[in-house]
């Protein structure tokens, strides 16, 4: 296949051009910093006169990182705008194409629904939160909806917080337990929905190969935990204490409205991939915990 890939040099965009590459595919990888092909994996900018006519499979994973500053005006600004624009670009260049993809896939976040401690969200859900994250995710998917106006096949792919080895959000969610400060952040009753990286890449294969998943889509582990229960996960693997409390005002103190990121979260269940009968490779914690902590070989 030939498939593009819009903020391919990110975390999963690498993860899933490594994958794609592997399997014999063609990778078309669309940056604002192009460099020298690898392989069948090609570097290039929606101006380069080298991109394809022709794609079976269009992915679009760009966008600022939630984490990079704190949330001033200027920053939310940063962070819907980044979405929003370079979704209008891969709807305009799939609108050029000789040939149309089969298959959309635009990146989404589950802080559509908004945040709770008590309910539990699937891609049934249609009251959606209130919050700066939930408006940005509703505007993101309303970007990419002429895609699906043409008749592409077209998934929202709604992710959890992606844990990897390297990078995202869990080297720095387990620094202080590295340092033996480890503990409850805020009330430890809120939610984190996870998923492993090769869980996200394996999800996303199967749902090229699975032509009735569409819409939006949960990608999360089956089984989301409480952050107290992430704590003593993470203490009980890593053999550090786990003691010290973060209060929750001081995370606003030190992050601002940024906070919500760890001090809030919603129990996402990915009903979708589920009865589409998709296995997870770590459906719970503790599987993709000890993966992630084992000695690289």
């Amino acid at each position: 296949m030939h498939i593009a890939i819009n903020g391919g040099t990110g975390l999963i965009g690498q993860a899933l051009a490594r994958y794609f590459s592997e399997q014999g595919h063609d990778v078309y990888i669309f940056t604002r910093s192009p460099q020298p092909s690898n392989g069948n994996i090609h570097y290039l900018s929606f101006n380069d006169s080298r991109k394809p006519d022709s794609i079976d499979v269009a992915v679009n994973l760009a966008g600022e990182p939630l984490n990079r500053k704190r949330w001033t005006a200027k920053q939310k600004a940063v962070i819907v705008d980044s979405r929003l624009q370079t979704t209008e670009a891969m709807v305009k260049y799939i609108h050029t194409l000789s040939k149309r993809p089969a298959l959309f896939i635009n990146a989404s976040a589950i802080g559509v629904y908004g945040t709770s401690d008590s309910a539990m969200f699937t891609e049934q859900t249609d009251e959606y939160g209130a919050d700066f994250l939930a408006k940005t995710v509703r505007a993101w998917e309303a970007a990419a909806r002429p895609i699906e106006q043409l008749g592409i096949r077209t998934v929202y792919a709604r992710f959890g917080v992606v844990f990897a080895r390297h990078g995202g959000a869990l080297p720095m969610m387990v620094m202080p337990y590295r340092l033996f400060i480890g503990g409850r952040v805020g009330s430890g009753r809120q939610w984190l929905s996870w998923i492993h990286l090769k869980d996200v890449v394996r999800a996303i294969a199967y749902t090229i190969e699975h032509d009735k998943l569409s819409g939006p889509v949960n990608f999360t582990a089956p089984h989301p935990v409480q952050m107290d229960e992430f704590g003593r996960t993470v203490s009980r693997l890593l053999r550090r204490p786990h003691w010290l409390p973060v209060p929750a005002a001081a995370l606003r103190l030190l992050l601002g409205e940024m906070s919500m990121l760890v001090t809030d979260g919603q129990r996402v269940i990915p009903e979708k991939l589920l009865q589409a009968g998709f296995r997870f490779s770590f459906p719970t914690l503790e599987d993709g915990l000890t993966d992630l902590f084992l000695p690289q070989s």
